[in-house]
């Protein structure tokens, strides 16, 4: 049995299908998803209430909404859909079917690691197709919404350098740097949770989002320490916010290249996927 690719150069799919549901962060229902195996390149989407053909998901479906990505698919939308993106490409797999009920991917724990298990029980097999190919820098490249910046220069290998900076004494200013390996990923990106911050909980539910936040699926900081520790990494956030980008990146394939991301935020990747893929 194989447990991981070695790199991001092969073309694999799943060994047989998987099922996890869970309850979506910000609608608060309950969501399911059927990872099956593809001869297709990409990952594709289906609704478990349509007969419609799948639909390859793109970054240029990508559109703003809050402390999410979301995605048009054929006449619907698909919500956070990052973590579990994030553990398919972060994994290896370039060819998956995703047949799923409800508009929100499920935020399990909060982090990946719960894709990354369903994965691991689905197993890998060689895919029947080449993958897609993954976008080449030439040049550098950077995008800025207002203070945050990402960039992307040409490298031999997918690197990636995450800074954050909050005024919470508990987080502050955080870096990691890695170059990212499907075991890397595994290891030190997926278990990190997302997190959101105590003074902002009942203005975020006033907007009507986080309705299926809870303790269990979610860090929550309250200034100066943190509410439901421990945590499972010291930098435990800024490995979740480069855990994001992965997400976001994998609509286009990871390009040979160091992408630095300072105060990113989901439209920000867009703003460089977008680019890439173009």
């Amino acid at each position: 049995m194989i447990s991981f690719p070695n790199d991001y150069e092969g073309a694999w799919t799943l060994a047989k299908t998987v099922f996890r549901k869970g309850i979506g962060l910000h609608s608060g229902e309950e969501a399911q998803v059927r990872l099956l195996p593809s001869d297709k390149a990409g990952f594709y989407v289906s609704w478990s209430d349509s007969d419609e053909a799948p639909v390859i998901l793109c970054a240029d479906k990508a559109f703003d909404s809050q402390l999410c990505t979301t995605l048009e698919v054929g006449n619907r939308s698909l919500s956070t859909v990052e973590h579990l993106l994030a553990a398919l490409a972060g994994c290896g797999l370039t060819h998956v079917h995703l047949e799923v009920s409800g508009e929100e991917i499920p935020l399990l724990d909060g982090s990946a690691i719960g894709w990354v298990e369903a994965i691991l029980e689905a197993g890998f097999a060689p895919a029947n197709t080449p993958r897609l190919v993954a976008p080449v820098v030439k040049k550098a490249m950077v995008f800025n919404r207002g203070k945050s910046v990402i960039s992307a220069t040409p490298s031999e290998n997918f690197n990636l350098v995450g800074i954050i900076d909050f005024p919470y004494s508990a987080i502050g200013q955080q870096i990691l740097t890695i170059e990212l390996t499907p075991s890397r990923f595994v290891k030190e990106i997926a278990p990190a949770r997302t997190f959101g911050f105590m003074d902002q909980l009942e203005k975020l539910k006033e907007a009507g989002l986080i309705k299926g936040g809870t303790l269990n699926n979610a860090l929550v900081c309250n200034s100066d320490d943190w509410i439901n520790p421990p945590l499972r990494f010291k930098d435990e956030p800024v490995r979740h916010k480069l855990l994001d980008l992965i997400g976001d990146l994998a609509l286009v394939g990871f390009p040979k290249a160091q992408v630095l991301v300072y105060r990113g935020s989901h439209g920000l990747h867009n703003d460089l996927a977008v680019s890439l893929l173009q």
